[in-house]
């Protein structure tokens, strides 16, 4: 069967978790019919210069955009929807639910955030998202679990599709030298860093000492309504604690290339992010995938996915236990190793092939239930 797919999301060049993985799922779906439409959402401060794969662009802002980008993906066999809020107009991006209503092929939303305290707004609105949806897919089983217990929904809608990754690179391109600790994705409050420079700090007993790399620009909208004011507190931190010299800032972009080498070269990824609603982190995913070992706070999706598994979960905002899981990755034979074997049958199923395959059977199962109850009305 040849399907034709609509996606509705940010999109490059916007710089977004969101954006990256449309692209990469949009990547990885065959074009069978024609080419992929990729229905772009845009907010101000966004980049918006035109793209050759974006067939219509929804720009924020009052009105009801929603009635073309709607039109548009009805053009196609399947629209494809990535649901996080804030993204779409409307108050918490409510505007997507008339498109979702207006549309008359099958729907699939995948849900990037499940809060476990929403508002009553927030809730609602899910749900009726739920409702107008033909289908809706959580990257995480926590993701499942919190929507099956918090929300109103049909269970029968719901699909755990994981988060996809590259193919790992088999020669992984670390010196041995001096232990190289890494985070990367973009910037801004909430991120943690701060925990993990103080972290460092209890770490320069150890001979060689680490080095510790933050990379990625700041989150544009950070930067819009706050500019550098984080980048630059992580960096009066640093001198604080005598540690400059061991912590590189690199702000500047970087193409998918020059980031799997970066990531190669890292003995330890350090994700101390402060959010405790986190159920979905593709960076968490690709240093799984990389086979480097992970130390992140206890948001849900590390709870899940490294339980027992490729790396090390220790409480929020503390700098002692971040610097202690470091510590024995460093210094406890074997554990790295270790560590990094338990990743590999996570990572085989979550390469993106795999992933984009489990999304087409999804949607060829919801064109076959739809032409079956046209048939019966018939």
């Amino acid at each position: 069967m040849a399907i034709s797919y609509g996606f509705l999301s940010t999109h490059p060049p916007t710089l977004c978790g969101l954006a990256s993985f449309n692209s990469a799922l949009a990547g990885q779906l065959p074009a069978e019919r024609r080419p992929h439409g990729i229905v772009r959402v845009t907010a101000a401060g966004d980049d918006q210069r035109a793209r050759a794969d974006v067939t219509h662009t929804w720009r924020s802002g009052p009105g009801e955009g929603w009635r073309g980008a709607a039109d548009v993906l009805g053009g196609y066999d399947v629209a494809v929807v990535q649901h996080e809020y804030g993204i779409y107009p409307g108050r918490d991006g409510e505007d997507v639910l008339p498109l979702l209503r207006r549309l008359t092929v099958p729907s699939i939303v995948v849900l990037h955030t499940v809060l476990t305290r929403p508002s009553h707004a927030q809730r609602t609105l899910l749900e009726k998202i739920m409702v107008a949806a033909s289908a809706v897919v959580t990257l995480t089983g926590t993701a499942r679990d919190r929507l099956l217990a918090g929300y109103a929904v049909d269970a029968a809608k719901v699909n755990v599709i994981p988060h996809g990754v590259d193919t790992p690179v088999a020669d992984p391109a670390r010196d041995g030298a001096q232990p190289h600790l890494l985070t990367w994705g973009l910037l801004g409050p909430g991120k943690g860093i701060e925990w993990a420079v103080r972290a460092l700090a209890r770490l320069r007993d150890l001979d060689p000492k680490p080095t510790y790399t933050i990379a990625g620009q700041t989150h544009p909208k950070v930067l819009e309504h706050e500019g550098e004011a984080y980048r630059s507190g992580l960096q009066r931190l640093t001198h604080l604690l005598d540690m400059a010299q061991l912590v590189r800032f690199r702000g500047e972009y970087l193409d998918r290339a020059a980031l799997s080498g970066l990531v190669r070269s890292a003995d330890v990824v350090v994700l101390p992010y402060d959010s405790r609603e986190q159920v979905t982190s593709g960076v968490l995913v690709e240093a799984v995938a990389a086979g480097i070992p992970v130390v992140a706070t206890a948001f849900p999706h590390a709870v899940e996915l490294l339980a027992d598994g490729p790396g090390l979960v220790v409480p929020h905002q503390d700098a002692a236990a971040l610097a202690g899981a470091i510590r024995r990755i460093l210094t406890e034979p074997g554990l790295a190793a270790d560590l990094t074997s338990r990743g590999r049958p996570l990572t085989a199923a979550a390469r993106w092939p795999v992933v984009a395959q489990r999304y087409a059977e999804l949607a060829r199962g919801l064109i076959r239930t739809r032409s079956g109850l046209a048939a019966v009305a018939a």
